[in-house]
């Protein structure tokens, strides 16, 4: 994983909990209380969802939670805004193609 060691106003990266989550079928490790986007980057994830019209790849914009460019399907539900959400072991992750399909949703 790249991640940032030690940063010049936050200090020293001191997390020491490590969990794992899948991404699109394959498991990924993060460190416990880290959001989504934040893990799945340090993994070499940059593209979490395609858009609906022109299945143009997103990735991270804001970063804050205010646009949708992050979000992605958890757990099979869609639309969470991964830049704000945090990971949980054995968390299921996907890639989010339109607006996304709930998980049994009868159809």
């Amino acid at each position: 994983m790249t991640r940032i060691a030690e940063h010049p106003i936050l200090g020293q990266d001191i997390r020491e909990e490590i969990v794992t989550i899948t991404f699109d079928g394959k498991e990924i490790t993060a460190y416990k209380g880290e959001m989504i986007a934040a893990a799945l980057i340090a993994n070499g994830v940059h593209t979490f969802r395609h858009t609906e019209r022109k299945n143009k790849p997103r990735g991270i914009y804001c970063g804050i939670g205010r646009c949708t460019d992050c979000v992605m399907i958890v757990d099979g539900i869609p639309n969470v805004r991964t830049c704000v959400t945090e990971v949980r072991d054995g968390m299921k992750v996907e890639t989010q193609y339109g607006r996304g399909d709930w998980e049994n949703d009868g159809k």
